[in-house]
């Protein structure tokens, strides 16, 4: 085995930002990895660390040099590299000087199409220690940073300024400059505990070193699962449960080197207010995590994760407690401020406030949205008043002192608001659920008027948003109509609703018709659809669903969201049939055959011309087939209907070995084609089967 040792590289900065710390770490390693494997440098693992002021990548056994390569050039043909005397031409003479010998230095090689003359020249391996300077610097320059900043006098960039590099190869500094920065084989600990240097011996020391002597936890796996452990302990103490945001954790993991949670308290009379709106004023402006009840409910306290070891930490409390509560009363004020008048007087103020130029103000969304909610809830069973209600109350609490200040809290202020007016519970509620799903994985509106005006705005959105030409393009979606495109299907399909999505464009588009704010041709309309099934597709492969599978249905173009479901869930059933295979054959060959027919297929079947025993069979079984199965397509049970039809493999694949399709006689061969033409739509009922692939 070559000569192996482990390589480390730090970078040492200012504070690095909290909410990308994590993504820089991952970034870093990645690149250094694909430097690695782009090099042809072979190691046995490698890790990332990150910390509030550091960067790091550690290579554990990288190889010290690339292999030795051999250079192939190959030159003339041996037909043509020496004449009827066995003289090297001028070809040949000119190649070889070219690569600086003797035509006699030359090797053959020798192929199935002939042989060849060519040069061979060994070319060794450049060492790590030449490469990884390099490989870190482009690593570096590929880091996801939106916006880089300069310092100083330099014109060099990153997010932070750079203060110190390690770069160590074993037990020796690989010399390089970044940032106008010399590598060196120091590092520097926690910024209060230990601001010396330290001085690393390999890179092997590095992460418990600064552990045991600088105070930084440099592993932010470890520092994050410390941060956990110590904020749970800490809330079991006040008797309740710590809540944590997996979001919050690793923001605070990314401000701390060295970890140390305590609790702070703040006044019992604030939980008057909506513990969503403490929450947001603990978390959002704090970073401070809650504490709940076994009834879930907000308790009085909040643990905070200090940076440092204090000798006094009831100081270090005390400050917390003392930030808090200003941000605490603001929240009461907010509360105090928005219950002076009720929620719907607020819906004035939407007409002051512009959703997108084009498609006019809030009151105007408003407006097309709840007339939309109420043809949606009707088709649910839902009530339209309350549908319509909810519809006009939908945007009101943007306009609250509450969300103005913590935006995160839309539609579940309004919840609370609407339920002090008096408004019915499902209006109330459908305030707030009509931004689900808010998140990949979240709960979906629960009540029919809450899914009606979830899919409603969003469809509101989407449809305006196409109607003036700006989809989404690329990674530019600012309107998040990706989003919003699948969480309605997800509402739809989950929920097993009886809507159908192109119905509900056309409807969306008819109410900007109605406010004369944009035409909508039935062309924008599909469009708008067909981005719609892009979003399903993505859905579904997701869940694991093959793409031959989900074109074999989309082919059929149903366009219910809860039929599609139904429909690609049976061919997933039917697919592991073991008829599969020579169905999904025989209906390829079919419609193959259909297509070939000039002019209009026929469609009339005559007993009387149906002479091969074979075609007699195959038309029994359909015919008797076929009173059993289209009932259950028309429920919708597309399994059990291409259970039944499976039974049909031995017919079709004796109709084939035995009868002549394309008879001569014109009647005859009109007559079979008419019969596989019923045979390939009782098929294509549910969807495209030639479409699989199932071998």
């Amino acid at each position: 085995m070559s000569d192996r040792r482990d390589f480390l590289f730090e970078l040492g900065t200012e504070e690095l930002p909290p909410k990308a710390l994590r993504k820089l770490g991952e970034a870093l390693e990645r690149g250094v990895r694909e430097g690695l494997k782009k090099a042809a440098l072979d190691y046995t693992e490698i890790h990332w660390y990150a910390a509030p002021r550091r960067l790091a990548v550690h290579v554990t056994e990288l190889v010290s040099a690339q292999a030795d390569t051999t250079d192939e050039r190959r030159g003339p043909a041996i037909t043509a590299a020496f004449d009827e005397e066995g003289l090297p031409t001028r070809a040949v003479q000119g190649f070889a000087k070219s690569c600086g010998v003797e035509v006699e230095a030359l090797d053959t090689l020798e192929t199935k199409k002939g042989a060849w003359l060519v040069f061979r020249s060994a070319k060794k391996g450049k060492t790590s220690r030449e490469l990884m300077p390099a490989i870190i610097e482009v690593a570096l320059k590929q880091l996801p940073i939106p916006k880089r900043m300069r310092w100083g006098a330099s014109s060099v960039e990153f997010v932070r300024p750079v203060h110190w590099l390690v770069m160590l190869l074993g037990e020796e500094v690989v010399d390089a400059t970044l940032f106008g920065i010399k590598t060196g084989q120091t590092t520097r600990g926690h910024r209060f505990h230990h601001p010396d240097a330290i001085y690393l011996a390999e890179p092997a020391a590095y992460a418990p070193l600064l552990e045991s002597e600088g105070y930084v936890m440099v592993n932010f796996s470890a520092r994050r699962e410390a941060v956990r452990a110590q904020v749970m302990e800490v809330a079991v103490g006040l008797g309740g449960k710590a809540v944590i945001d997996d979001a919050l954790l690793d923001e605070v993991t990314a401000m701390v080197e060295w970890p140390v949670a305590l609790a702070g308290n703040f006044d019992a009379r604030f939980l008057e207010v909506p513990q969503e709106a403490l929450i947001s004023a603990m978390k959002g402006h704090q970073k401070y995590f809650h504490v709940v009840n076994d009834a879930a409910e907000l308790m009085p306290h909040f643990i905070t994760v200090s940076n440092i070891a204090s000798s006094n930490m009831d100081v270090v409390r005390a400050g917390n407690e003392r930030v808090i509560r200003p941000r605490l009363s603001d929240a009461v004020f907010f509360w105090q401020q928005d219950r002076k008048q009720p929620l719907a007087d607020l819906s004035a103020r939407l007409e002051r406030v512009v959703f997108q130029k084009k498609l006019g103000t809030l009151k105007e969304k408003s407006t097309r949205v709840a007339a939309l909610t109420a043809e949606i809830a009707v088709q649910l069973g839902g009530d339209r008043a309350q549908a319509q209600q909810a519809g006009e109350l939908s945007k009101c609490d943007l306009m609250t002192e509450m969300v103005g200040e913590f935006p995160e809290l839309q539609g579940i202020m309004g919840r609370y608001y609407a339920t002090l007016d008096g408004a019915p519970a499902d209006v109330a509620a459908a305030l707030d659920e009509q931004y689900m799903p808010r998140f990949s994985g979240d709960e979906l509106p629960r009540n029919a008027i809450a899914q009606s005006l979830a899919i409603a705005d969003k469809l509101d959105t989407l449809m305006g948003i196409f109607a003036i030409g700006q989809p989404p393009t690329g990674d530019k979606d600012p309107f998040a109509l990706r989003r919003a495109a699948l969480g309605t299907l997800r509402i739809i399909i989950e929920k097993s609703l009886p809507l159908d999505l192109e119905q509900l464009l056309k409807n969306a588009a008819a109410q900007y018709a109605l406010q004369g704010k944009v035409a909508i041709s039935d062309e924008i309309i599909a469009q708008a659809f067909a981005f719609m099934m892009d979003r399903l597709r993505g859905y579904y492969v997701d869940k694991g669903i093959s793409r031959d599978l989900f074109d074999a249905v989309l082919s059929r173009r149903p366009t219910e969201p809860r039929d599609f479901d139904l429909r690609l869930r049976a061919v997933e059933v039917f697919r592991k049939l073991p008829q599969a295979e020579s169905l999904a054959a025989a209906n390829k060959r079919i419609g193959n055959i259909l297509k070939k027919v000039a002019g209009d297929v026929p469609d009339t079947i005559d007993q009387a011309l149906l002479t091969e025993v074979s075609e007699l069979a195959l038309f029994d079984a359909l015919s008797k087939l076929t009173d059993v199965v289209t009932p259950l397509f028309e429920t919708g049970d597309y399994t059990a209907a291409l259970t039944e039809l499976a039974s049909l493999q031995t017919a079709i694949d004796q109709f084939f070995d035995d009868v002549m399709v394309m008879a001569d006689e014109e009647a005859i061969r009109n007559n079979r084609i008419a019969l596989l033409n019923a045979l390939h739509g009782l098929f294509m009922r549910a969807a495209d089967l030639s479409r699989l692939q199932v071998a």
